[in-house]
């Protein structure tokens, strides 16, 4: 049940980004706090892990493992009756692909398992010196989230700042050749936040998550997918990132590396068709846009 714990959290760290995203999906977290919550949580993960594999203070393990699970399980509950059954909830991060509903079954049942434990072992208790040897496994749990995968905030000041040399997107390229729908005219004209997607690539699904939260967010920013593959990855790709109601079209071969380049995904913020930053998605920044917007 520690190795659970353990291997649950590590997973979790690479990559952090849609677990970051999980907790300002949620509402009342913004983006500057939530790289620090996810890591907090990783290393609730870790603690609870620990203490369960030496055996230590197992009924104060046993709590905090029940907590926990049980928050796990609201979330996945609301994230059915948001989304549905579909996608990955992310509960061992991109390592396990898991349904929401399968985590769920995976979470009641470490409860059933926790509630025998609670009445049949109780574990070592350490009291009086001995005590302080407890902040061993806890410090280094703490601290390991932000050692082993640290907080980077100063890119959000500083992104949309850097000089970069404004270069016109072709999109005429976009408009012949696009498939599965026409891209509307209007991307032309005025700002928009422009994004080209391999349908299997991970950190493209990373960036989709992230831009799904900021377009319900604020609607008011103008986002387009412009996605490579072949279509039958559109399902899976939509079901994981829960995109479809951002407007996107396909757009294969070269056509699409003529635009995008190689390196997936690439985000441009086009204004009148001028390309005035190129963005990646971990820097990508909703205050920041926002600020780009009203220019």
């Amino acid at each position: 049940m520690g190795a659970v714990f353990i291997f649950s959290g590590y997973t979790k760290l690479y990559p952090i980004e849609p677990f970051e995203y999980t907790f300002v999906d949620l509402g009342f977290i913004n983006w500057q706090i939530a790289p620090f919550i996810a890591r907090l949580m990783i290393a609730a993960e870790f603690i609870i892990g620990i203490l369960l594999i030496l055996h230590i203070n197992l009924k104060t393990a046993y709590k905090l493992a029940i907590a926990t699970l049980l928050v796990f399980c609201v979330y996945l509950i609301l994230l059915m009756i948001i989304v549905g059954n579909k996608g990955n909830c992310g509960c061992f991060g991109t390592t396990i692909q898991m349904t929401p509903l399968q985590a769920l079954i995976k979470n009641i049942g470490m409860l059933g398992a926790f509630a025998v434990l609670y009445k049949m072992h109780p574990g070592w208790e350490w009291k009086d010196k001995k005590r302080y040897l407890l902040l061993i496994p806890i410090v280094t749990s703490l601290t390991m989230p932000f050692i082993l995968n640290p907080v980077e905030l100063d890119y959000s000041q500083a992104y949309l700042n850097k000089p970069e040399e404004n270069f016109k997107l072709e999109l005429d390229s976009l408009y012949n050749n696009a498939t599965l729908s026409i891209p509307p005219k209007t991307l032309s004209e005025g700002k928009h936040v422009i994004a080209f997607m391999s349908l299997k690539c991970p950190h493209c699904r990373i960036a989709a998550k992230k831009i799904r939260i900021m377009h319900e967010r604020n609607p008011d920013i103008s986002f387009y997918f412009v996605l490579n593959g072949d279509e039958e990855n559109l399902k899976p790709f939509f079901e994981d990132t829960h995109t479809e109601n951002i407007p996107h079209c396909m757009l294969l071969g070269k056509s699409f590396v003529y635009l995008a380049g190689m390196d997936m995904p690439t985000i441009y913020l086009v204004n009148n068709s001028i390309v005035e930053h190129w963005v990646n998605y971990i820097d990508l920044d909703q205050s920041e846009i926002e600020k780009w917007m009203e220019q």
